[in-house]
C-alpha cells in the first residue's frame, strides 16, 4: 500500500495501528527479586513476591515453631513460641528482599538506592514478646537461685558449735533474656542455651566468727563453772559462785565492758549494803570484797575475785560471779575488752 493510500484510508478512519514496545509480549513481567538477594539463609534470587513469601514459609515455618531450651544447674527450662508470641511474616519479608537493588555504578559507596545492599541477607519481619521472655528468664532464675547462707556460732554453757557458710546461686535473668531474644529473632540460631549460675559469697564466714569470738566466757549458774573458750574451743574450766536468790546473777548473753585491777568498789544503795551504801572503798582495801581484778557487764555486775574462799560454789553473791583470787588473776589477762559472756 502506498503511503499516500495509507493516509487517506488514516483519514477515513478505516486504518487502525497499535504500537507496542519493543520486546513485550502484551503484559508486563512481575518484579524478581535480585541475584543473591536472600532473608534468613533462605536465597530467594529471580524470585517474585508471592515465590519468595511461599519460600519463605515453607523453609522457615520448622524452624520458627521450635520451641527454645534452656539448660542450667543441671535442669531443664522450655519456652515455646506460642508463649513468646512468635510472629512470622514471610510475606513483608519478601518485601524487604524485593527492595535489595544493586548499587548504580555511580552511587556512592554505601549508597543502597533506598534498599539494602545487593546481595544482603535481609531480616527477617519476624516478632515475639519481649515481656513474655523476659518472665521467663525471671522464673528460671527463681528456680535455680540459692540464698547463700552466713556462718553461724551457737554457744553454749560446754560447748560451741560452729556451723560453716553456704554459697548461694544466682542467674543473670537479664543476660538470659537477651540470648532466648535472640534465638526467636534467628531462626536459624541454636534453639539450646546453656547458662550458667554465679556463686553468691554470704555475708558471714566461719574466719569471720572465729575473728569475732576468739574469747567467749560461759557462766553456768546451776553447775557454778566458769569456762573459757580461746578460739572457739574449751582452754580452762574454774568455779565460781553466783548470786543469791534475792539477788540473782542476771542470765544472758552479755560483754565484758571494763577491766580493773584492784577496783575501787562503788557501794550500791541497797539494804545488804549497810552503812556503806553510797560510799566508794578504795582498790585492795579489806573492806573492798572485790579482790584483785574486775571485769565489768552490765548494771554493776561482774567477775571478780573474792576473799570469801568458802563461798565458791554456791549461790552466796549480790549478783556478781565470785573467783578465787588466784584463779580471776589467771582469767583476767586473757579476757579482752568486748568479750562476749554468756550466762544461764
Amino acid at each position: 500500500m502506498s503511503l499516500r493510500r495509507a493516509r487517506r484510508l488514516a483519514a477515513a478512519g478505516l486504518l487502525v495501528t497499535v504500537c507496542l514496545p519493543a520486546g513485550t509480549a502484551g503484559a508486563q513481567d512481575p518484579q524478581r527479586i535480585a541475584p543473591s538477594v536472600g532473608a534468613g539463609g533462605v536465597d530467594l534470587s529471580g524470585l517474585t513476591l508471592e515465590q519468595a513469601s511461599a519460600k519463605l514459609q515453607s523453609s522457615l515455618k520448622g524452624r520458627v515453631g521450635q520451641p527454645v531450651v534452656v539448660r542450667v544447674a543441671g535442669k531443664r527450662f522450655v519456652i515455646d513460641p506460642s508463649a513468646a508470641k512468635v510472629v512470622f511474616d514471610p510475606l513483608t519479608t519478601a518485601k524487604r528482599a524485593i527492595r535489595a537493588v544493586k548499587p548504580s555504578t555511580t552511587a556512592q559507596a554505601g549508597d543502597t538506592a533506598g534498599g539494602t545492599a545487593f546481595g544482603a541477607d535481609v531480616p527477617l519481619a519476624i516478632r515475639h514478646s519481649r515481656l513474655a521472655v523476659r518472665a521467663f528468664a525471671a522464673t528460671v532464675a527463681s528456680a535455680v537461685a540459692r540464698t547463700p547462707h552466713d556462718a553461724t556460732l551457737t554457744i553454749g554453757l560446754k560447748r560451741l558449735r560452729l556451723r560453716r557458710a553456704k554459697l548461694g546461686l544466682a542467674l543473670d535473668a537479664p543476660a538470659l533474656a537477651a540470648k532466648v531474644d535472640a534465638a526467636f529473632d534467628a531462626p536459624l540460631a541454636p534453639r539450646l542455651i546453656h547458662a550458667r549460675t554465679a556463686k553468691v559469697s554470704p555475708q558471714t564466714n566461719a574466719d569471720d566468727l572465729r575473728a569475732r569470738y576468739r574469747t567467749v566466757i560461759t557462766v553456768s549458774k546451776r553447775e557454778f563453772r566458769l569456762r573459757l573458750f580461746k578460739n572457739l574451743k574449751l582452754r580452762r574450766t574454774f568455779g565460781v559462785a553466783v548470786g543469791q536468790p534475792a539477788y540473782p546473777t542476771p542470765a544472758g548473753t552479755f560483754h565484758v565492758q571494763d577491766k580493773q585491777v584492784d577496783p575501787v568498789w562503788s557501794v550500791p544503795n541497797s539494804p545488804w549494803a549497810g552503812e556503806l551504801g553510797g560510799t566508794t572503798v578504795a582498790g585492795g582495801s579489806a573492806a573492798n570484797p572485790l579482790k584483785a581484778r574486775w571485769m565489768g557487764l552490765a548494771d554493776g555486775v561482774g567477775i571478780h575475785g573474792t576473799g570469801e574462799d568458802w563461798s565458791i560454789g554456791s549461790a552466796a553473791s549480790h549478783g556478781c560471779v565470785r573467783m578465787h583470787v588466784a584463779d580471776v588473776k589467771r582469767l583476767y589477762p586473757l579476757v579482752p575488752v568486748g568479750t562476749t559472756v554468756l550466762i544461764r
